[in-house]
C-alpha cells in the first residue's frame, strides 16, 4: 500500500466511480482501475462490490477511507510546511548577541527581516561575548553575534565570520573638539576618558594609541560595554573611543535628540565583530538567509563609517 494507491482509492470513494476519479486525477481510466486492483491485492481483500458499473464500498473500505484521509492530509500539510520553510516564510530563528547590538540595532534589523513573514518566530537572547560563544558551541542557537575579543583560538563547535573596523571618538556635541574632522590621541591628552574595562583588548589598544603619541590616557569611567558610557559623554564628563555599531546604535536610537558626535580617531584602534553559527548543526534556509543579510548589513555600516564624519 502506497500514497499513490491511497490517493486513487480516496478519489474513487469521493466520486463514486472509476471514470470520474480518472477525470478528477487527470489520469486514464485503465490506470485508475489497475491502481485499485493492486491495492486490493496488497490488502488481500476486496474494497468494493461490483454491481454492473456501480462500485459499492464494503465496510472495510469506509475504515480505510478514514485512515487514508488522515495520512494524505498529514502529507499535504507536511508538503505545505516544507514549501513555506524552503521559501523562508515560516520557521524559528534563535539568535544570541552581545548587549550593544541586541539593545537596538539587531531588533530593528530583525523587525525588517520578518515584516512580510508573519509565520516566523524569533527568539533573541542577550549575553556577554563569552556566553554567546558558549551557547553557539552548545548548538542551541542558530546565530550568535559578539565581539572578537574571545575568539583568539579555533573552535570546532562553531563557525566564525569576522569583520573589523577602526573605533571612533565620541564627544559631547558642544565639546571644542567636535568641530574637528579627525580626533587624535594628542587632542585628548589628559582629558577625562570613558573606556571598556582593562581586561578588554580595546582598552589596551586605546592605551597603546595614546602611548604612541606620548599622551596621557586618563580614565574616569570604565564599563563592561560601550552603551552605558554615553550618558557620561552627553553630560560632558568624559570622551571615549568606541566601536562603530555602538555609535550607530546611539544615533539611531536618539535621532534629532542626539547629544554626542562621532569622529574618526587616530592612531587606529581596531575593533572586531564575529558572526557565529553552530558547526555540528546545519542552518535552516531561513537562518542562512538571515546570516547573509545581517552580514551584508553590518559590512555596509562599517564601510559607511570609513568616510569622514561617518556620513552614510
Amino acid at each position: 500500500m502506497n500514497l499513490q494507491q491511497l490517493t486513487v482509492f480516496r478519489e474513487i470513494m469521493r466520486s463514486g466511480s472509476i471514470s470520474q476519479a480518472a477525470r478528477n486525477l487527470h489520469r486514464t481510466q485503465p490506470a485508475i482501475s489497475a491502481s485499485l486492483k493492486t491495492l486490493e491485492t496488497d490488502l488481500d481483500m476486496p474494497l468494493f462490490l461490483r454491481e454492473g458499473r456501480r462500485l459499492v464500498p464494503v465496510p472495510e473500505a469506509h475504515y480505510l477511507l478514514s485512515e487514508a484521509k488522515e495520512v494524505l492530509d498529514r502529507i499535504s500539510t507536511a508538503e505545505q510546511n516544507l514549501t513555506a520553510l524552503r521559501d523562508r516564510r515560516t520557521g524559528h530563528l534563535r539568535i544570541v548577541a552581545m548587549p550593544g547590538p541586541s539593545a537596538f540595532l539587531l531588533p530593528e534589523f530583525i523587525s525588517r527581516f520578518i515584516a512580510d513573514r508573519p509565520e516566523v518566530h524569533v527568539t533573541v537572547a542577550t549575553r556577554s561575548s563569552p556566553q554567546v560563544r558558549n551557547l553557539i558551541s552548545a548548538q542551541g542557537f542558530d546565530v550568535g553575534f559578539c565581539d572578537l575579543e574571545v575568539l583568539d583560538e579555533p573552535d570546532r563547535l562553531f563557525l566564525n565570520e569576522s569583520m573589523t573596523c577602526n573605533c571612533l571618538c565620541a564627544l559631547p556635541i558642544d565639546h571644542p573638539l567636535a568641530a574637528h574632522k579627525i580626533i587624535t590621541a594628542k587632542d585628548l591628552d589628559g582629558h577625562p576618558m570613558g573606556a571598556l574595562q582593562p581586561t578588554h583588548s580595546t582598552f589596551s589598544n586605546t592605551q597603546a594609541a595614546f602611548a604612541a603619541m606620548d599622551t596621557e590616557f586618563k580614565i574616569r569611567v570604565d564599563m563592561q560595554y560601550f552603551l552605558p558610557l554615553f550618558p557620561f559623554i552627553e553630560a560632558g564628563q568624559v570622551c571615549a573611543v568606541v566601536d562603530v555599531l555602538s555609535a550607530y546604535s546611539y544615533l539611531r536610537s536618539k535621532g534629532d535628540a542626539a547629544r554626542i558626535v562621532f569622529r574618526p580617531f587616530k592612531p587606529d584602534v581596531p575593533f572586531g565583530y564575529s558572526i557565529l553559527t553552530p558547526h555540528q548543526r546545519p542552518l535552516s534556509c531561513l537562518a542562512e538567509e538571515f546570516v547573509d543579510r545581517w552580514r551584508d548589513w553590518v559590512k555596509t555600516q562599517l564601510k559607511a563609517w570609513e568616510r569622514p564624519n561617518g556620513e552614510t
